[in-house]
C-alpha cells in the first residue's frame, strides 16, 4: 500500500476510496443518526431538520453524508499540498493519513458540525495560501472571512479561528491595516444579514446572534484505548514535524509559510474543544487536516522504509482492533 499511495497515479483515487470504506464499514454497518449537540450553529439545526424526514427512513443517510465529506476534504488536502508542493514529489499519502487519522476515533466519522466546517477551512486555507504575493487580494480576504462567518453558524466555536486568519494574514502578506479590517467585515457579513432576519420576524434577541459561550476543560472518559488512538496522532506528527524542519531549506519561502499556516491551525484546532466543552472527541477533528499533512512527511521522508509499512498496519491493525474487540462504533 505504501508503494502504490507514493506514486501520483489517477487510478489511487479509487484505491483510496476503496481503503476508507473498508476502514469505516461500521459506520455503514451501524448507522448513526445526528442529533443537534450545544455547539451547533442555527445553519446545521436548519440542515438537520431538512434531512430528518429522509434520515428516518434511510438510517444511511447520515453516513453516507459523512463519509462523502471525509473523502472528499481527503481529496482537497491531498491536491492542494501536490499542487502547492508543499512535499519534494507528487504522492497520495496526505490523502492516506487522513482517511487513516479520522478512523482512529468513532466520533469523527459522524455526521456533524465539525465535519462539515472542515471542508469550509480546506478552502479557506487554500484561498488564503493563494494570496501570497497577488496584488489585490481584497476580494480573497473579504470572502475568507465571510465563510469564516458562515462556518460559524455551522458549528459556533470555529469563531476562534478568527486569530488564526488574522495571523494568516500577517505570515503570508505585509501588515496592511485595511486588509485586516476587510477580513473582519467579511466574517460579521452574515451576523448582519441574520440580525436583520430576526429584527423583519419580531425574534430579535442577542442570543440569536451571539450564543453562549465558555471556557473550560472538556469533560473526556479515558481509555487505553484511547492512549493508543493518541500515541498513533502524536509520534507520527513528532516525526513529521522533524521531516519538515530537516527539508526547509530547500523549500521556496510561499512553502515555508504554508507549513506555519499548517501549525497555527493545529494550535487552534486544538483549543476548539475547550469552548462550550462536551464529553466526547467530536469536536477534535478540526485537528485532523495539519496533523494528515504532517503525518504525510513522515511516511514520504522515512529514512528506512519498513517505518511507513509498520505506521500503515499498526495504524490499520488498530482501527480494527476498536472497532470490532474494543468499544466499538
Amino acid at each position: 500500500m505504501i508503494a502504490i499511495f507514493k506514486q501520483k497515479n489517477p487510478a489511487n483515487i479509487m484505491i483510496l476510496l476503496v481503503t476508507g470504506i473498508l476502514l469505516k464499514l461500521p459506520m455503514f454497518l451501524h448507522p448513526h443518526t445526528t442529533i443537534a449537540a450545544v455547539n451547533d450553529g442555527v445553519l446545521f439545526r436548519s440542515i438537520l431538520r431538512f434531512l430528518a424526514p429522509t434520515a428516518e427512513k434511510m438510517p444511511m443517510l447520515h453516513p453516507l453524508l459523512s463519509f462523502g465529506l471525509l473523502f472528499l476534504q481527503a481529496v482537497v488536502l491531498n491536491r492542494f499540498i501536490n499542487n502547492q508542493r508543499m512535499m519534494n514529489r507528487p504522492n497520495f499519502f496526505p490523502g492516506m493519513a487522513y482517511i487513516l487519522i479520522t478512523s482512529l476515533f468513532p466520533e469523527w466519522n459522524y455526521f456533524t458540525a465539525p465535519l462539515l466546517v472542515n471542508t469550509i477551512f480546506l478552502f479557506v486555507f487554500s484561498a488564503l495560501f493563494g494570496t501570497y504575493n497577488q496584488q489585490n487580494a481584497k476580494g480573497t480576504i473579504f470572502n475568507a472571512g465571510m465563510a469564516l462567518g458562515i462556518a460559524s453558524f455551522i458549528f459556533f466555536p470555529s469563531l476562534t479561528f478568527l486569530l488564526w486568519l488574522l495571523l494568516a494574514l500577517m505570515v503570508m502578506r505585509p501588515f496592511r491595516l485595511n486588509e485586516w479590517v476587510l477580513c473582519i467585515v467579511g466574517m460579521t457579513t452574515p451576523f448582519y444579514f441574520y440580525a436583520v432576519w430576526l429584527f423583519v420576524t419580531g425574534t430579535w434577541s442577542w442570543h440569536g446572534i451571539l450564543p453562549y459561550f465558555s471556557v473550560g476543560m472538556p469533560r473526556l472518559q479515558q481509555s487505553a484505548w484511547i492512549a493508543g488512538a493518541a500515541a498513533l496522532m502524536v509520534f507520527p506528527f513528532l516525526a513529521g514535524g522533524y521531516y519538515v524542519q530537516d527539508n526547509l531549506r530547500r523549500m521556496l519561502i510561499h512553502v515555508r509559510k504554508g507549513w506555519s499556516l499548517l501549525l497555527l491551525f493545529l494550535l487552534c484546532a486544538v483549543f476548539v474543544p475547550f469552548v462550550n466543552s462536551t464529553t466526547d472527541f467530536s469536536n477534535w477533528v478540526l485537528a485532523a487536516i495539519p496533523f494528515a499533512a504532517f503525518h504525510a512527511c513522515t511516511y514520504l521522508y522515512s529514512t528506512y522504509r519498513i517505518i511507513p509499512l509498520i505506521l500503515f498496519w499498526l495504524n490499520v491493525a488498530f482501527v480494527i482492533g476498536y472497532q470490532y474487540w474494543g468499544p466499538g462504533w
